[in-house]
């Protein structure tokens, strides 16, 4: 099975949870690529805002109002993509929530409702996606995380929904790979990333969120996006971060509980009080904005993503580094033999 993705330039690309962090910085992105847009999301203003900004900078894009955890929300992304665009190549399925609180203490209302939009909203989202692209051919892109791989405290829910998304793709990968279909199906499984993610939350503590870092921009995920969009891809991590994250859980998990154990509450927590508790969980919140509220240092780009993606590049790049080491240490020592060589005639 040959797998070609077309230029983004060609593309119409869908986007859920559009109107804010990720998807939106990769909505922006994607639209400077040249890419046709279909943006999805709760909130109306925001994304009226966003195809506004598109248009007025000579891109092409619509929106529509959806909920991803309403199956029939999604089945009208699909039919309003095809209806205005006659089809599109790439689906992302960005739109994703989480919930800050022990396990014993967030309400079943709350953890069905993260599952709802999380996995439920991936499932449908890609379900109608590869029944219009297995004959045409095209890219299904999952957003995961770094908690696909690790499970960490406070977020036992959100981790829980990741991986489950993890194990819905894999198993969606390989039924189209078996039936030969053209799909590329991609997981991208960010680290932490400085998005309105936090604001967003449903916070059960009494402080105000934040997240462990490395934290990243969200545009390297938007990057690591739409290569995928262009490049069939299995898993992109986002960050070293995430990949030596899980690295370790899976050859030393047992050192992760011990992290988790001693440190990962509290490097989730500010020592503020928290103000707004409720988050977009049930309802759109404050959107329109990329980027998040982090206090701490955000790498603007991450050099072991885009070596996973370029390692024929950066293969070159190390071979071009170790050849101009190699022709520094032999420059020196043949300096240094000239110095020797000079000092041993004016002795002599």
């Amino acid at each position: 099975m040959k797998i070609s993705l077309k230029p983004l330039r060609e593309q119409v690309i869908v986007i859920t949870g559009a109107s804010s962090g990720i998807g939106l910085a990769t909505a922006r992105a994607a639209a400077k690529k040249g890419a046709k847009l279909v943006l999805a999301s709760r909130n109306e203003e925001a994304l009226a805002n966003v195809e506004e900004q598109i248009k007025t900078e000579g891109g092409e894009a619509i929106h529509l109002v959806a909920d991803v955890g309403r199956r029939e929300d999604v089945q009208r992304i699909a039919e309003t993509a095809i209806r205005h665009f006659g089809g599109f190549d790439t689906w992302i399925n960005n739109a994703g929530v989480s919930i800050y609180g022990k396990l014993s203490e967030v309400s079943e209302e709350d953890s069905r409702r993260l599952f709802d939009t999380n996995f439920w909203g991936v499932v449908s989202g890609s379900l109608m996606a590869a029944d219009h692209l297995r004959n045409r051919g095209g890219a299904i892109i999952n957003l995961g995380s770094e908690l696909s791989d690790v499970a960490i405290p406070l977020q036992g829910m959100y981790s829980a929904s990741k991986h489950a998304v993890k194990g819905f793709t894999d198993a969606l990968r390989a039924e189209l790979e078996e039936d030969e279909a053209p799909v590329s199906v991609t997981l991208i499984k960010p680290a932490g990333i400085n998005t309105p993610y936090t604001e967003h939350a449903r916070n059960y503590t009494n402080k105000e969120l934040t997240l462990p870092p490395p934290v990243y921009a969200p545009e390297e995920v938007a990057y690591g996006i739409l290569y995928a969009a262009e490049h069939p891809e299995r898993d992109i991590f986002i960050g070293s971060g995430s990949k030596l994250m899980s690295s370790l859980n899976k050859y030393a998990p047992s050192l992760v509980d011990w992290v988790n154990k001693k440190f990962m509450t509290n490097m989730q927590l500010r020592d503020k009080p928290a103000k707004h508790k409720d988050g977009s969980l049930h309802a759109p919140g404050a959107d329109g904005h990329v980027h998040g509220n982090y206090e701490g240092h955000v790498m603007k780009t991450s050099l072991y993503t885009r070596a996973s993606v370029h390692p024929a590049v950066t293969g070159a790049v190390v071979a071009a580094a170790a050849g101009a080491a190699t022709m520094a240490l032999l420059g020196k020592q043949r300096q240094k033999k000239q110095q020797n060589h000079q000092k041993g005639g004016a002795t002599l």
